[in-house]
């Protein structure tokens, strides 16, 4: 396919498709593809577009996954005996420990990826398949996730007579699982891809309410999780979410006696129910931009099950972060396939884990609070919360009880004996200011011995054992200057 035959909706920018096109010719020159991918909801769909549009376009490849691409990782990669490695929602902000590789003969990385990229040793270039929307103008954070950049390539790699739009499913859920929507919506690029995947049926967008758990909460749930928007006297109050169904007159209840769901209401009853919503809201003081809040664009998956965590693009991105956050990458990405008996039933069981370890790690945040500096404030949570999830427990604590919302919030935990995990969350606000937490944490970890990059508005990185308050103390300085 060429550059100007790629469809327009992939993205918006046609060097960007040019970049795919490159990138498909070069996998298709290979003998075989090692598939590298990142363990978040973003990278196993990535890696699930990827490895399908490889299938289809009949290249063989093996596909893996990493927690972190680091130096290690990397050699390990290089001592595989493929040729040809396709990094999907990462090697972006690794290229500085890709190149060197690259440029030996070690192997020709091709990376798909929205990271920001790392500054390259002097006489390195930079690899020339390199697809990602920062090198053309969008943003990565908000316009173009890991899995959108892998859509991108995987509609430049249909074979003749094929069509990979199916896989827009795949990546609106890798996009909103990467918190890239605005009032539920996606922009940029990725809306784009919104609408390829409404055209072929994979997708549909609605204006609806803005909670979780719309497939699969009953209503009390549904509404006392209801934390986005916070109603006094319903959210996290159970008798209170109940008090304020059973004031609806509405029959609530199934034949057996059990809460319906969101997804089980009429329109009409729907439209009772936020109304009532409003109203409390607007009672209850909670500001007209809050209360606006509660409705916006909401995505689902009309090929899936109706009230299923599938459905819907938000429980879907949920889920995959219960399994390779866990160790089961396997089980993800079986899940993003089609696997619907086996691999399903394993991911449910790691996500009332991860729910219950999510709950815990956040309830201890709240009660130890964190400590605050002048730009920035941390907790250390050690072996306490998994460092895989605590970047998840730091987001979900900004602007809690006791938690400040107008700073960074910066979350250690123990990754082993010899490395410390931090996790970094911020606010669009203070990125509006000048907050830039991948920057942020690429430069205060390498001034320890360490490594990190991410997003503006979240980022992570890894610290040796020890070196955490030489860390606090140059992200502190960092974001003051930024913010200044």
């Amino acid at each position: 396919m060429s550059a100007d035959t790629t469809p327009d909706a992939a993205g918006p920018v046609p060097e960007l498709r040019a970049r795919a096109v490159a990138c498909a010719e070069r996998l298709r020159d290979a003998e075989r593809v090692l598939l590298a991918s990142h363990i978040d909801a973003d990278g196993l769909t990535s890696a699930a577009i990827a490895s399908t549009a490889l299938e289809r376009a009949e290249i063989p490849f093996e596909t893996v996954f990493a927690k972190q691409l680091d130096e290690r990782e990397v050699e390990r990669i290089a001592a595989t005996d493929y040729e040809t490695v396709l990094f999907t929602d990462f090697g972006s902000g690794q290229l500085d420990v890709i190149a060197p590789y690259a440029a030996a003969g070690e192997f020709t990385p091709v990376v798909a990826d929205h990271h920001r990229p790392a500054e390259l040793p002097d006489g390195l270039d930079e690899p020339e398949h390199h697809l990602n929307p920062l090198l053309f103008g969008l943003d990565g954070a908000s316009e173009l996730s890991g899995a959108g950049a892998s859509y991108t390539l995987a509609r430049a790699l249909e074979p003749p007579g094929g069509d990979n739009r199916d896989l827009a499913a795949l990546a609106v859920v890798g996009a909103i699982g990467d918190m890239q929507g605005a009032d539920g919506g996606l922009s940029g690029a990725n809306q784009g891809i919104v609408e390829e995947g409404v055209a072929v049926g994979a997708v549909e967008e609605a204006t609806d309410l803005l909670v979780y758990g719309r497939q699969t909460r009953p209503l009390p749930k549904f509404l006392e999780y209801a934390s986005d928007v916070r109603i006094p006297g319903i959210t996290n109050d159970a008798n209170g979410a109940i008090e304020f169904l059973a004031e609806l007159d509405l029959d609530l209840r199934d034949d057996d006696g059990e809460w319906r769901r969101w997804v089980d209401l009429t329109m009409d009853e729907r439209q009772t129910l936020v109304s009532g919503l409003l109203r409390r809201a607007i009672a209850s003081g909670v500001p007209a931009d809050r209360i606006e809040a509660l409705v916006g664009t909401t995505y689902t998956l009309p090929g899936e099950e109706r009230g299923t965590e599938l459905r819907d693009v938000s429980e879907f991105s949920t889920l995959l972060n219960a399994t390779a956050r866990y160790e089961r990458a396997d089980v993800g990405l079986a899940v993003c396939l089609g696997d619907r008996a086996e691999a399903l039933d394993r991911a449910r069981a790691l996500l009332r884990n991860h729910r219950r370890n999510l709950s815990e790690g956040l309830q201890w945040v709240k009660r130890e609070g964190t400590t605050v500096e002048d730009n920035v404030q941390w907790f250390d949570a050690g072996t306490r919360i998994r460092e895989t999830i605590v970047g998840i427990v730091a987001g979900m604590a900004v602007g809690a009880a006791g938690i400040r919302g107008d700073v960074p919030i910066l979350a250690f935990a123990e990754k082993s004996d010899e490395e410390v995990k931090v996790s970094a969350r911020g606010s669009h606000a203070l990125v509006r200011q000048g907050l830039d937490l991948s920057g942020v944490m690429r430069e205060a970890s390498r001034a320890v011995g360490g490594d990190g990059g991410g997003h503006d508005v979240a980022a992570g990185a890894t610290i040796p054992t020890g070196s955490r308050a030489e860390f606090v103390a140059e992200a502190d300085r960092i974001v003051g200057e930024q913010l200044s």
